[in-house]
């Protein structure tokens, strides 16, 4: 059996307050807002703001926002926003 976590985070300050907590004490960074703990327990932690960029109506800012997203490892909102205006 396998197990991930994902939360959801009101704004880049919660995110920050978040991923720096998980990986505190032996914990990892991944890649696109994934992370391991301590224990080794995957979480992904999401700024709310990602999944109504990549619901996006136009594609080409959904698209654009997966491919910064992809370049990440702790997501970055204002990135991630800046990819949507482009």
């Amino acid at each position: 059996m396998a197990a991930s976590i994902s939360v959801a985070c009101a704004d880049q300050a919660e995110v920050d307050r978040l991923w720096a907590g998980l990986i505190a004490d032996g914990g990892g960074a991944i890649m696109c807002g994934w992370l391991r703990d301590r224990w080794g327990v995957p979480w992904q932690i999401v700024p709310e703001v990602l999944p109504r960029l990549l619901a996006d109506p136009n594609p080409a800012v959904s698209a654009r926002v997966f491919a910064a997203m992809q370049t990440m490892v702790k997501l970055d909102v204002a990135a991630l926003e800046r990819a949507a205006q482009a």
